[in-house]
């Protein structure tokens, strides 16, 4: 059991953790649009425009997480001088979150992931196409140490790190180096999301991926919980790390500690998704906000399996707020251990 008082105790605790993300930022917009007829030009369906909206997504996504949870949010990572860059920076002030580590790069344009969304006013809008547009990968080294130079100035009373990683160059070899440096001068946790590279941030405290990135890193599928607990361990002793938490999609999570059994925790909530966008962001805020409030490992994964399973009934780039994480511990018997 993991009883309520105590996760309450440590929602309660979030106001005074203080955790610094580093990774690509990201604009998530989203174009919506009304079914309209068929094109003459090509078999394919017209929208009428009816909207546009931007959120923070990658990186920005996990800061405005970790705020929206109650903790203190600082982001650290590169914007180009451009609209999406200069609407990423409008809602991070808008949002309460310091944009003191954001460093504007001329000529490196930001990251957009453009949703194209259809469906009326009455009906659920569905996405039917994504267009990235995408930084050249190497950052420059002029830039890299500007980035160090803000972690170092602004890690300084960090209770965790918060690594984003999806594959966009931010967090460089050097940057990872000064974020473990920090961290382990600190005494505080490492936690690193990673799309695509996760075996070179060694060293994290701990790392969140999801079940098929972790088929991708042992070369085979995990249709089982004895294959997940062979594989994760695999994964937890290549990244020397502390704790690994799997995400399962509907089959909930499992955590892997170091020196502890794999504890595996069903799904939060119901199974009828709505939208899984973002919900890595949520899940990995959620666990280190907990460890930096001090809560236990497996009390920190129970309550980001619970934000998880809050933040993929919203649509669209979404949060959890400490009194959402609250109703569902008190309300549906969410601190019943497996």
């Amino acid at each position: 059991m993991y009883p309520v008082k105590r996760l309450m105790d440590a929602v309660g605790r979030f106001p005074k953790a203080r955790v610094v993300v580093v990774g690509d930022l990201i604009a998530d917009e989203y174009l919506y649009g009304k079914p309209a007829r068929i094109s003459r030009e090509a078999p394919v369906l017209i929208l009428r425009f009816t909207g546009r909206d931007v959120k923070l997504g990658g990186a920005a996504n996990a800061a405005h997480n970790v705020h929206a949870l109650g903790a203190d949010a600082t982001a650290v990572g590169v914007l180009g001088r451009d609209g999406a860059g200069d609407e990423i920076v409008a809602l991070f002030r808008r949002a309460g979150i310091a944009d003191g580590g954001l460093v504007s790069v001329p000529g490196r344009p930001t990251p957009v992931k453009t949703r194209i969304m259809a469906g009326s006013d009455q009906s659920t809008r569905h996405q039917v196409v994504r267009l990235d547009r995408e930084p050249e990968i190497e950052l420059p080294v002029d830039i890299e140490h500007e980035i160090i130079g803000k972690i170092r100035s602004l890690g300084s009373r960090a209770d965790a790190f918060l690594v984003s990683d999806y594959g966009y160059g931010t967090v460089t070899p050097r940057i990872f180096e000064t974020v473990l440096e920090f961290g382990r001068a600190r005494g505080v946790p490492v936690t690193v999301d990673s799309r695509y590279d996760l075996p070179r941030f060694k060293g994290a405290t701990a790392a969140t991926p999801n079940e098929p990135e972790v088929e991708a890193l042992v070369g085979g599928e995990l249709g089982d919980d004895p294959s997940i607990e062979k594989a994760g361990r695999v994964v937890l002793e290549r990244l020397d790390a502390r704790y690994l938490v799997v995400t399962r999609g509907s089959r909930g999570m499992a955590l892997f500690e170091r020196e502890g059994p794999v504890t595996f925790m069903p799904i939060h909530g119901s199974d009828e998704i709505a939208d899984v966008t973002g919900a890595g962001d949520t899940v990995i805020s959620a666990f280190t906000v907990a460890l930096a409030a001090g809560a236990p490992a497996g009390e920190a994964a129970w309550l980001a399996n619970v934000a998880g399973g809050v933040v993929v009934m919203k649509r669209g780039t979404a949060t959890v707020t400490p009194r959402e994480l609250a109703e569902s511990l008190s309300s549906d018997g969410a601190s019943r251990q497996p």
